[in-house]
Order: C-alpha cells, then structure tokens, then sequence
C-alpha cells in the first residue's frame, strides 16, 4: 500500500517531497493542499525534488503531494492563434477572469484551449484510405489568415474507417482509425510533451532567407528559413523592439513570441500593441498569426524554464502543418538565470559564473528543435521553424557564458551596439561585429530571385564598412586632407552606406519595411556613385569637394523613402543621374557645378 508523498522541505521554487518511489522523472505533479503545479526534476530513493511553477509562499513541511503521472504537456488543437499564455500555457484571459483580479491567484486551473467552442471541420480524407502518423484529415479555419490542418497524431496510423465534415469541439470524435484490428478515434486536440522534440521527416539544408525587411540584416547578415540566430547586447539598446520588428515584418506565416522573464512593463506594452499592429501583407490583424507567451521578471522563476519549451513546441506544431514558422525568445539569459537558480537550490556543482554544467547541452537542445523539414505524411508538404533568441549579456559583456553558449549553436550573430544606440542610429546592430553563416547557402536564391550580382555587391559593402573603420584611426591622429582621393571617396561612401542603407526609420509607414528587391536597388545605386567617382577623382589636382556637392547625394539619401510600387522607375532615374553628374566632373568646374546648383533633387 502507497504512501502518500508529503513535503519536507522548501526552498523558494524547489520542494523536497518524501514517499516519491512512484514518480517519475518530469512528471507533474500537485503541491500542497492548494494543488500548485510542479515538476519533478530530481529523484532519490524515497525523495524526489519538485520544481513549483507558482509561488510557494505558505507552503510547509507535512502538506501532501499528488502525482498525476503525466508529464508536462502543451495542448494543441485549434484555438491557439491570439492567445495570451502565461510559461505553463494557461490563457492569462482565463486566469483574470477566474482569479477576479489582475494578479495571478495560486492554484488556478485553467485549460490551454476552449473545449466548448465550435470549430467548422472540413474533410480532406475519405473513409477506405491508408493513412499514416502526419497525413492531413481535415482543415479548420482558425483565423482569416491560417487554415489550421488537422493531423494524424505521431505514432499513429492504419485504415481510415470513418470521417465526417461538420462543426465540432476539440474533444470531438472526427475521424476512427482501424489500427491492428481495433478502432481508434481521434480528435482535434493532441497534447504533447514540451521537453521532446516533435518528429519529422527528412532535415533540409536552408536554401531560402527569411526576409525581415530590415536592410542591415537582409543584406549583410540574413537569416534562412529554418535557421537559428542571436540578438545579444547590453541593457537599452534595442533587443525587444528588434524583435517586435522581427515579429511585425518577417515574412513567416506563424509568429510564436516568448516574453521570458522580461520586465512587466515591457511584456505590458508588448500585450497592448500586438494586438493593435496590423500585418503588413495582409492588412489583417497580427494577432491572427501569432501566439504570445508572456513569463515576466516577477512571476515564478522556474517557469521562465518551461515557457520556451511551450512556445517552441507549439511552433513545431504549426512547422508540421507545413508552414514557415518564426519564434522569438526574449531573453534566453533569464532563461538561463532561472536554470542557475534551480541548480543552486539543488546543490549541484556549478560550471562557469555560476551556470549549471549543462547549460551548453540544454542551450543546444533547444536551438537544435529548428531547421526546415519534411512533414509526417504521405503529402510532402515542407515547413520551417525559425528561432532567434535574445541574449542580455550583464553589461554588454559577449565573453559571459550564455553568449558563448548560444553563439556555438547559431549560425547568425546580430551584436547590438550601445554606442550606436547612443548615436539614435537604429536598428543599433554593429556591423563589424555581426555575422551571418547562410551567407553561401543563401547565394543561389538571390542570383535567381533577386539579382546575380547581389552577393557580390553585399560583400563589396562590408569590404567598405571595414576599410572605414581603419582610416578613422588615421583621420583622428592628421586629418581627412591627409587622405588620399580614393580614401576619402571611401569614407564618403561608408557614410552614405551607414546613414542612408544601414540607418532605418521604424517609425515611417515606408522605411520601416524594405524589400529585398529595392534593398539590391539602394545598395546598386551607392556603389554605382563609388565605380562612377573612381575614375573621375584619379584628375591631376581635382577638387574632391566637387563631388560631395553633387545633388545627386541627396536623392540617394532620399532613396529609403520611395514606395515600393514606384521603385524601378525612380531608381533608374537616380542611376542615369549619377552617371550624368559624376561624367560632368571631367569637364570645366565652373560649368559643371552652376548645372548641378541649378537641377532640382529628385523628389522621394
């Protein structure tokens, strides 16, 4: 006969329970007589430890534990596009209403997704067909945006013996399914484990990039469909509204933003504008593509741990459906603090500042649940999931380990810079620092999509950007007259890349997004200005002034504020300009600058 397990120990989040020879190993169970949620994450012998995902403020020693013998699981099923969760997917909606407070109550239940809401099930299959684990048997429209596709469960498959169209609720029988000589029924509703990546088919490489619309990463540091990237940099310089950017613009048709242990008041603002912001493609609402987790700083630490899982799990579910999925997690670093936390409390030997020895494996683990793929089932359908991770390194400091960590999983490195934010040159990514690795796999789409000659005039402006970041140690000690024309031409047009490509206005209903397409157009458009000064400045005694005159800078300046429907008509304009303009500085100088004073700008 069973004992029943009771507490002997708390420690802030961490309780210690005796008689647990039954449990199991990240089995959920209910702590005190309030039923708090936990996990068990420790076991030995007759003890086991639990981590609380509420706070434990009241509960003692001798208070019951109650396993269920399950583990902690995310519901999936229609129903989960604009919602607000908290870590553990309980709809923050649900616990206001329940607790009749702002505040989260302790020991609220309440369930990931409505089981009384009707949903309109249309059947793709038919009754005789085989089917195996991932084939589709239905869609249901779940917002104007996204037809949710309901799945043969993981694991499952046979003959399909019966399915049927109609409205529905998530626990619905919709299908059954003869498998070894018995019938199974399946409904809408899956739950799975968050700490187990769901299965796919075949890893594809990355051919494809995600595009973000913000030049400095779709240009210099892309990102694939399926990649994984990091956002670090230090406190204020711009790590949540890049992602807001990210999650507004990035041309992924599910959205999964994790708030993991972000202040309040950042969580709020996130919480109250999504819901306003409209999608750009779509003129829809963005809520009705995107899932918010929202785990602030003063919630319980240990589901700071938990809310990643459960955002990247429900992302792997829609990946499974077939569809390009964006996930950002801001910050992994709280993530990470919350895992310092429990192993303090658990006693374990720390690694480096602190950080459990398994922050790497568990940092990998998670970055290594994205990629592209082919789906389960017979169709195949292809999808992608995307992770880009904040990281909050403590003062700036890239050398720390969770950066370390996170930098040997990713392929794409964007450094925040707090000197450029200070310069209010956003987005405040260092260009010199920052790297992209889908570089060369990316190649072959932008010959073909965007221009053949788009890889070589990306590398040509970094090679820019770099050689100005030399000549200003030789500016600073003589002087830009020391410099001779063709360096000084260099430095004039790594300020035209920095202020007029790099530099982008959020706030502009036009700069905020650019295509990739004008991107290649604003980028030719500079180089241009450099290939057609070159020859020109090499005149014996010319005057470099000359050329900083020329009206023509200012409609390159201009150039980001060109609608994208207009685009190829103006950029020839500004391209035949500089050649004009720049061919006439090889005649007299008086002339020549009288004509350019007196030609109008070309108007944005």
């Amino acid at each position: 006969m069973s004992t029943q397990p009771t507490i002997v120990k708390v420690v802030g989040p961490l309780v210690v329970a005796k008689g647990m020879k039954h449990a199991k190993m990240y089995e959920v169970v209910r702590v005190s007589k309030e039923k708090l949620v936990g996990e068990v994450i420790e076991l030995h012998g007759d003890e086991g430890s639990i981590q609380v995902y509420e706070e434990t403020a009241g509960v003692g020693p001798g208070e019951p534990v109650e396993l269920t013998g399950a583990t902690l699981s995310v519901e999936l099923a229609p129903g989960l596009l604009e919602q607000f969760y908290d870590g553990i997917q309980r709809p923050l909606k649900l616990i206001e209403e329940k607790a009749k407070s702002q505040y989260i109550t302790r020991g609220i239940e309440a369930p990931g997704l409505d089981r009384d809401r009707k949903w309109d099930f249309e059947a793709v299959a038919s009754s005789g067909d085989e089917v195996e684990e991932g084939d589709i048997l239905g869609t249901v429209q779940e917002t104007t945006l996204i037809e949710h596709k309901v799945m043969v469960p993981p694991g499952k498959g046979g003959t399909l013996k019966d399915i049927k169209s109609g409205s529905f609720t998530i626990e619905d029988t919709v299908a059954t399914i003869k498998v070894d000589g018995k019938d199974e029924d399946i409904i809408m509703l899956q739950k799975w484990p968050i700490r187990v990546p769901r299965p796919t088919g075949r890893k594809l490489l990355p051919t494809e990039p995600l595009a973000t619309g913000m030049r400095v990463l779709d240009t210099l540091f892309p990102i694939a469909r399926g990649g994984a990237g990091a956002i670090p940099g230090p406190f204020g310089a711009g790590k949540t509204v890049t992602q807001q950017s990210l999650a507004k613009f990035a041309d992924a048709q599910v959205i999964v933003y994790i708030g993991c242990g972000e202040r309040g008041n950042e969580m709020t603002d996130v919480l109250k504008e999504f819901p306003e912001l409209e999608d750009p493609n779509t003129g829809e609402p963005l809520m009705k593509r995107t899932v918010l987790i929202a785990n602030t700083s003063n919630m319980p630490v240990a589901a700071r741990e938990a809310s990643v899982y459960t955002g990247i799990t429900i992302a792997e579910y829609y990946r499974d459906m077939g569809y390009d999925v964006a996930l950002m997690a801001d910050s992994t670093s709280r993530w990470a603090e919350a895992m310092r936390e429990m192993s303090g409390r658990l006693q374990e030997m720390p690694g480096e500042e602190g950080y459990p020895a398994y922050l790497g494996s568990r940092t990998a683990g998670f970055y290594e649940r994205t990629g592209a793929c082919e789906c389960l089932g017979s169709d195949e359908r292809r999808g992608s999931l995307t992770a880009i991770g904040a990281v909050s390194p403590q003062g700036g400091d890239f050398s720390e380990p969770v950066t370390q960590n996170t930098l040997r999983v990713t392929k794409v490195f964007w450094a925040l810079d707090a000197k450029l934010t200070y310069k209010r040159h956003f987005p405040s990514i260092n260009w010199l620092q920052s790297y992209s690795l889908y570089t060369e796999a990316l190649e072959n789409f932008y010959s073909k999509e965007i221009a053949e000659d788009f890889s070589k005039n990306r590398t040509r402006t970094s090679e820019i950007l770099q050689q100005e970041s030399k000549l200003e140690e030789i500016v600073r000690l003589v002087g830009t007259e020391a410099l001779s024309h063709k360096e000084q031409l260099t430095l004039d047009v790594a300020k035209m890349i920095r202020e007029d490509f790099l530099f982008q206005n959020a706030l502009d209903p036009v700069d905020a997004y650019t295509s990739i397409k004008k991107q290649y157009r604003m980028m030719r458009a500079i180089l241009l200005f450099m290939d057609s000064a070159l020859p020109v400045i090499d005149q014996e005694d010319f005057d470099f002034s000359r050329i900083q005159k020329l009206s023509v800078k200012e409609d390159i300046t201009k150039c980001s504020f060109i609608p994208e429907e207009s685009m190829e008509a103006e950029f020839d304009k500004i391209e035949d300009k500089i050649r004009s303009q720049v061919a006439g500085l090889k005649d007299s100088g008086t002339e020549v600058k009288t004509e350019i004073k007196e030609e109008a700008p070309l108007a944005a």
